[in-house]
């Protein structure tokens, strides 16, 4: 036998072929391994309580009295006369990040990610978007946070071509890269803008990079509100998934809205009780097939807490349901 111009004795190809297949058990059977152990653990965005002008440390409180573990937030890159006053539920580059990981880790709550998502896909991305990003690289790093969200512009940039807005984004992720590969920090592209809610745009903007650290944030309320069927782009995209946003999509706005926007603020709904409540089942189902071992953050208003809380009961039970193992 030969292969290549090689010559190959019968015993040599069995032995090579035996090789080959043990070597693709011990791939199946780590695969296996990684969807047993895997887990959804329960997290929130603190956009929930904006409207309730809390302040980070009292989200902590919500949290731990929740027991929820997993804490996503926005960045500050300066300062803020509502944040410095104490009345809003997000983190400045400014506040020492291993302080607050002590602070953090005495309500038993981490990070799941942090938002450094300045639109990248405009002219401005380059000049405020990238040093916005990599400044909250090595912060994040110190506070014990492995991701951080970027995302694109709601609307089509202003005079740029789709492809040229798509080369300046090439070139601010290959920067942005670079560095979170020396910070091993994960770098998540939310899908909530005029590019990222379109699958064959979110496709080349994954293959920017050929790097583990570039990743998929997945939105099941922007996808839906964009007029794409969540289902369908997360099992599209799910090997790529590494954090994800549950948002729940209210009748009224699906009816006066979907299709017309790309990117929901904040969900004024809460999850479970909206027309897209199947659609995160099904995902949910998608990545617990797929071996997901990552966060749900739920992203809707929290109303003072009853309205996530009611998100948070109709999560856990869905995760029940579906037989899905979390961490609370």
């Amino acid at each position: 036998m030969s292969t290549n111009g090689t010559e190959l004795t019968r015993r040599e190809f069995v032995a090579a072929a035996s090789s080959t297949l043990a070597g693709a058990a011990v791939g199946r059977a780590a695969s296996e391994r990684r969807k047993e152990n895997a887990m959804m653990r329960i997290g929130f965005h603190t956009d929930a309580f904006n409207s309730s002008y809390w302040n980070f440390e009292k989200c902590l409180q919500w949290a731990q009295a929740n027991n929820v573990h997993r804490i996503e937030c926005g960045i500050i890159d300066g300062v803020s006369w509502i944040h410095g006053l104490g009345y809003q539920p997000h983190v400045a580059l400014y506040e020492d990040p291993l302080l607050l990981r002590r602070k953090m880790e005495k309500y038993g709550v981490q990070f799941s990610q942090v938002d450094a998502a300045f639109p990248l896909s405009g002219k401005d991305g380059p000049l405020y978007g990238v040093p916005y990003v990599l400044k909250t690289i090595p912060w994040a790093k110190l506070a014990g946070c492995e991701r951080i969200a970027t995302t694109d512009g709601l609307h089509k940039p202003e005079g740029l071509s789709d492809d040229g807005a798509m080369e300046i984004m090439k070139r601010s992720y290959g920067q942005i890269i670079e560095v979170a590969e020396a910070y091993e920090i994960i770098i998540s592209i939310e899908v909530h803008g005029y590019f990222t809610t379109n699958p064959d745009r979110m496709a080349q903007m994954l293959d920017f990079c050929d790097s583990p650290y570039l990743r998929m944030n997945m939105d099941t309320g922007n996808t839906y509100i964009a007029g794409q069927d969540p289902v369908a782009f997360c099992e599209r995209f799910k090997e790529k998934v590494t954090h994800t946003h549950i948002k729940d999509v209210s009748q009224s706005l699906a009816a006066a809205v979907r299709g017309e926007q790309t990117g929901i603020a904040v969900s004024h709904c809460a999850i479970g009780d909206g027309v897209n409540a199947e659609n995160i089942k099904k995902v949910l189902a998608i990545l617990r097939d797929r071996g997901f071992d990552g966060v749900l953050s739920m992203e809707c208003e929290g109303a003072g807490g009853p309205m996530i809380e009611k998100s948070l009961a109709w999560l856990r039970a869905t995760l029940a349901e579906l037989d899905i193992p979390s961490d609370g």
